[in-house]
């Protein structure tokens, strides 16, 4: 049972930072009913891929049901609003103006279910002279700072690595979502949420704006992996693309702790090096010499004397490394996870862990598997009441034999 099991979203989602949140509520127990279009369904199905179940789209939109439904039909329509009173909450991330011209803004539903929780998830908002600009990932990540603190210190922006612009706004959005449910159910009363993607991304830049920035008066430096060495970024053997480890020393007894570590005792004596100011300015000479120890060990070596010791120090985990990782592994954080046309999943798990509410894991749907099941369940149809509406394309269901899997994701596993 989890814990917003009582929660339940209609989910009118697509690509990333909409489908992160609604997924996030449905690994929490919500139950999420994803709306999608005849025939291609959510555009994250076919990324990279060009097909119904690429990666990108079964990484993120586990826990949820989907109905295909025509909402460029009248009938559609009507069915989408039909379906409101029974839903606390509606999420949409699509494109400015998409919303408005399918005539489902947050006064239409609001008028059937006064409670309805409406959130909106817009590249730059809903007002400001950038409001009509379309978004990506990464340019929420320009716009809201990260390139300009990303990279070498003589080089030019750089783009992170990972997707905190899209799956970061999500995670704030859920978090938004789950405080306005909490006051609908002191209330009763539902309310409309907007978030901004570039707004949102400006979160994670708090600590580099307070470190360097004087209060948003001076441009933060690009720096790349350097603090004051050692805190670094360093090679290890077999020196492949990924065999790096990135070491922490913040405090002077992790300075005092790490040099017996390495058993270079003339750290701590060596003018250098004896003050954190010498380090800074002789940090090349400091590098070379920890490079030294470094080397002649693996990333998982130095992590684990360092580790061990009490200094904070990571592998640089690759890809293949976090599906293989014994720790995460020992967590029962990688799941295993069936689906009925793409063979066992491998994924990676969700981070909270609750004492009082267990956390399944489900692979996302297929395109129109929950189709009946809605309209029967929700709506009170009838078989022949689904068929008609089959048989006019206004919904549709997976081909074949695929249409008679078992409506709900197959063997959930457990987070």
């Amino acid at each position: 049972m989890g814990a917003l099991e009582s929660m339940r979203v209609l989910d009118m989602t697509q690509y990333e930072a909409g489908t992160s949140c609604t997924q996030a509520l449905g690994f929490m127990g919500a139950t999420v009913t994803k709306i999608e279009r005849p025939g291609t369904g959510d555009p994250g199905r076919g990324v990279a891929r060009g097909t119904d179940n690429a990666p990108y789209f079964l990484n993120w939109n586990s826990n949820k049901r989907s109905i295909a439904l025509d909402l460029q039909s009248e009938r559609g329509r009507d069915l989408l609003l039909e379906m409101v009173p029974h839903y606390d909450v509606f999420v949409e991330n699509y494109g400015p103006g998409v919303i408005e011209k399918l005539d489902i803004g947050y006064d239409v539903m609001s008028s059937i279910n006064p409670g309805i929780i409406y959130a909106r998830l817009k590249g730059f908002g809903l007002s400001g002279p950038y409001s009509d600009y379309k978004s990506y990932d990464m340019i929420a990540q320009a716009a809201g700072g990260a390139f300009s603190v990303t990279g070498e210190a003589d080089g030019p922006p750089m783009r992170p690595g990972y997707c905190v612009g899209d799956s970061g706004t999500g995670m704030q959005l859920a978090f938004a979502i789950t405080s306005a449910f909490v006051h609908k159910l002191e209330t009763g009363k539902g309310q409309e949420i907007e978030i901004s993607m570039q707004e949102a991304l400006t979160y994670y830049m708090r600590t580099p704006i307070a470190n360097r920035s004087n209060w948003g008066k001076e441009v933060v430096p690009r720096s790349g992996n350097r603090a004051v060495v050692p805190t670094d970024l360093f090679p290890c053997k077999p020196f492949g693309p990924n065999d790096w480890v990135y070491i922490m020393v913040q405090t002077s007894r992790m300075w005092d702790t790490f040099c017996a570590v390495l058993d270079r005792h003339d750290f701590l004596t060596d003018p250098r090096w004896q003050d954190v100011e010498g380090r800074r300015e002789n940090g090349d000479s400091l590098y070379a010499e920890v490079s030294k120890w470094t080397s002649q060990r693996t990333k998982k070596e130095v992590m684990s004397e360092l580790g061990a010791a009490g200094v904070p120090c990571s592998a640089v985990l690759d890809t293949v490394d976090l599906f293989n990782d014994p720790h995460l592994l020992e967590r029962d954080f990688i799941k295993t996870v069936p689906h009925p046309t793409e063979g066992d999943l491998t994924l990676l798990g969700f981070a909270p862990r609750m004492s009082e509410h267990e956390i399944e894991f489900k692979a996302a749907p297929l395109l129109g598997q929950h189709t009946s099941e809605v309209l029967q369940e929700d709506l009170g149809m009838n078989q022949d009441e689904v068929e008609n509406l089959l048989s006019d394309g206004v919904v549709a269901e997976p081909p074949g034999d695929l249409a008679d899997i078992p409506r709900g994701a197959p063997n959930p596993s457990s987070v």
